[in-house]
């Protein structure tokens, strides 16, 4: 009858005595856990320090996370080991080889998107601080994280971009060089001198704050429509959005106010409709009122003629 917990306190009395035996290694296992853990946390920072010196924190931020799990990982393996001497790193290194298959597929997007990052960080197309545009998205790099872009919209969004995306997709740097160049249309009337108005919105641009002298501005006449002859304002300013907005404002405003004093027409579009009521007496003489009439010898009376010949003949 007491056979049963006879043999139940004999297990409770192994198991008891194989923990008590394990303890020192339990302990030796924790405080090397505990040494692993700080020299990690010591490798990452050295890391990002010396990325940081060569102006490239976000990769030395990437490396040094990478490094300290790597460093963590090898710490639990040889923990296992010492907590029981007979598992062998090497089998544990053999089932993680055998299971890095499944691993990959599970995790496969935030693989591609830690490797996407470390190579947009390596090959440096933008940096942080760039203003850029990603698809619909525009704005300033917040950081380049393992996973994703992080990007500060003008209007004060934040928009997360996965790093596979950014690697895969057309990318503009707006601020990749000190300055770009932006353009305006200027339309003025046909009756104004062409010639004047490029000189007047040319010196205009020129004596405009924030346009630089080189490349000097330009203008261009650039199309015949229907209402005006337009003139393509061309000027450089610094790539930083903030600054070409408020040039581009500037430049306007200079256009404006110096065509109005040199007398240049901005005239906006316009019809022209010619409505006749055929009841003059040139109506149908091509000789003389030609408008809405084709060419020829043979010209249709008027109206007034029509009305004379029929009195006649009544």
């Amino acid at each position: 009858m007491f056979e049963p917990l006879t043999l139940m306190a004999e297990k409770v009395r192994g198991f008891a005595e194989g923990f008590f035996l394990l303890v020192p290694n339990l302990i030796a296992a924790i405080i090397f856990l505990l040494v692993v853990w700080f020299a990690a946390k010591l490798t990452k920072k050295l890391i990002a320090k010396l990325a940081a010196r060569r102006g490239r924190p976000d990769l030395g931020n990437m490396l040094g996370s990478i490094a300290r799990g790597f460093l963590l990982l090898l710490g639990l393996l040889f923990a296992a080991a010492i907590v029981f001497p007979t598992v062998n790193p090497g089998d544990i290194f053999a089932t993680l080889g055998l299971g890095s298959v499944a691993i990959g597929f599970a995790f496969k997007d935030i693989l591609q998107n830690l490797f996407a990052g470390l190579l947009l960080l390596i090959r440096r197309p933008y940096r942080r601080g760039d203003q850029i545009v990603v698809k619909e998205y525009e704005g300033t790099v917040e950081e380049i994280a393992s996973r994703a872009t992080l990007i500060k919209t003008y209007d004060g969004r934040r928009v997360i971009i996965p790093n596979t995306d950014i690697y895969t997709s057309p990318v503009t740097v707006n601020t990749a060089f000190p300055s770009r160049r932006d353009e305006y249309v200027v339309g003025i009337g046909y009756g104004d001198d062409i010639m004047l108005a490029i000189k007047t919105f040319t010196e205009a641009m020129r004596e405009t704050e924030g346009v630089l002298a080189d490349p000097a501005p330009e203008v261009l006449p650039w199309q015949l429509n229907d209402s005006t002859v337009d003139l393509k304002l061309r000027w450089w300013a610094d790539s930083i959005r903030t600054e070409q907005v408020h040039v581009r404002a500037k430049v306007i405003l200079a256009v404006f106010n110096a065509a109005k004093k040199a007398s240049i027409d901005l005239p906006f579009p316009t019809t022209v409709m010619l409505i006749h009521d055929q009841t003059e007496a040139t109506d149908g003489d091509r000789t003389k009122q030609r408008e809405g009439w084709p060419a020829g010898d043979s010209p249709p009376q008027s109206r007034a003629s029509l009305a004379q010949s029929s009195r006649a003949d009544e």
